[in-house]
């Protein structure tokens, strides 16, 4: 085989990774009254098994309040004997662990979260569908500490490094997007003052990180539609992460209340989707008008590899981390030679847990993974699967269309 970065250590701030490949925080839906499961255990010891650097435990809410899925986990003390146990099995599996820590912000609804959600400004949430409350200046010092208690929650439940949701139009995003940010006071209009709430957010996660856990943050290159933060916006908000002290960047795009398929790429299976929703007026609208409200972005490998490459050659001494499209070998290798520290991968690890350690034996290794999205489409409602590894049989019209999308 010829010489490759993918299996040699890399170091993060006060971790070292076996391996540049890491599980990336795709929301695992395996969090029923938003409790960690056995599902959730053995999914994750199952991909550190299979030869990962780290696995990521996904989108685990710093609050109540930032709950927009019914089986997500809800960071608390109670949790955290439980979360203990799934660390200990990763790391007994000689991977590290982490968790994505963020809040929903808009993307939620009451029945949910508990209350009106909140977001950087007064509006309306089409896709929730929900009104959304502005939040008030005095209760932004109190949020981003509850980002830093969450993380002392993590440490206590022995991951080894966090991930901070600021991307994907969820709450940190909602206040750096001018699209969502429509603030008069110090916390709107320019981007200084948008990045504001993130620095808050920041200071209390360093704080609380102190020097014996890895910090990753989630950001976002564009948003992806016109009227949101382009690149060159986008490069100053990475350039002020470093400079508040986090350990490495993982970019990414997307806005999941605009833009959503920008950030997963293919079309959204819409059969799928309304088939395992349980509200009949949202399984309707989404029936009717959801391949217009969640348009087809064209898959391809490595999607976001150009914009990242921007970021690579005008930031040198951060750590950088790719995701995005990764489903090969030597598409990996290419992304590494490029300068990336490490790869990010989810529906590779859904479709092949063990991926990884095939690729240590074959060079020109590559998934399995037919881009239809099946597993996406079913995460909303129940756990994310590969419509591969199912043990119950599909309504042959979910067949048909998982077929249809994989031929394109």
């Amino acid at each position: 085989m010829k010489p490759s970065k993918l299996f040699t250590p890399v170091t993060i701030g006060p971790l070292t990774l076996r391996n540049r490949t890491i599980r990336s925080a795709a929301f695992e839906s395996m969090c029923p009254e938003h409790n960690p499961s056995k599902m959730l255990f053995d999914y994750h010891q199952s991909v550190a098994a299979g030869g990962v650097g780290m696995t990521t435990v996904a989108y685990a809410s710093v609050t109540q309040s930032g709950l927009s899925f019914e089986r997500q986990l809800w960071m608390r003390p109670e949790i955290v004997s439980g979360l203990k146990e799934i660390t200990d099995a990763i790391h007994a599996e000689g991977a590290a662990a982490s968790i994505q820590l963020g809040h929903c912000g808009n993307m939620s609804h009451k029945g949910i979260c508990g209350v009106t959600p909140i977001s950087a400004s007064t509006g309306f949430n089409l896709y929730s569908p929900t009104f959304v409350r502005g939040m008030r200046k005095e209760e932004l010092p109190e949020m981003a500490k509850a980002y830093g208690n969450a993380v002392n929650l993590a440490r206590q439940a022995g991951f080894d490094a966090v991930e901070i949701h600021a991307g994907h139009g969820y709450l940190i995003s909602q206040f750096l997007s001018p699209y969502t940010n429509k603030r008069k006071d110090e916390y709107g209009g320019s981007l200084e003052n948008r990045m504001r709430f993130m620095d808050l957010v920041m200071e209390e996660v360093m704080k609380a990180a102190g020097d014996d856990m890895a910090v990753f943050v989630k950001m976002n290159m564009r948003d992806g539609f016109k009227g949101g933060m382009e690149i060159e916006e986008s490069l100053q908000v990475a350039k002020r992460l470093l400079q508040l002290g986090a350990h490495a960047l993982v970019l990414s795009g997307g806005f999941v209340s605009k833009a959503p398929m920008y950030v997963m790429r293919g079309a959204m299976p819409i059969k799928t989707l309304t088939h395992y929703m349980d509200c009949w007026w949202l399984k309707l609208s989404v029936k009717m008008f959801g391949g217009m409200m969640i348009p087809t972005v064209p898959f391809q490998e490595a999607y976001f590899l150009e914009d990242a490459l921007r970021f690579r050659q005008e930031l040198p001494d951060a750590k950088i981390v790719y995701v995005g499209g990764l489903v090969s070998r030597e598409k990996i290798d290419e992304v590494l030679d490029d300068g990336f520290e490490a790869v990010q991968m989810a529906r590779a690890l859904l479709n092949e847990p063990a991926f990884v350690n095939r690729m240590k034996e074959e060079e020109n290794a590559r998934c399995s993974c037919g881009h239809s999205n099946y597993c996406i489409g079913r995460m909303y409602t129940v756990e994310m699967a590969c419509h591969k590894h199912l043990k119950e049989k599909l309504p042959q019209s979910l067949q048909k269309e998982i077929e249809k999308l994989e031929d394109k």
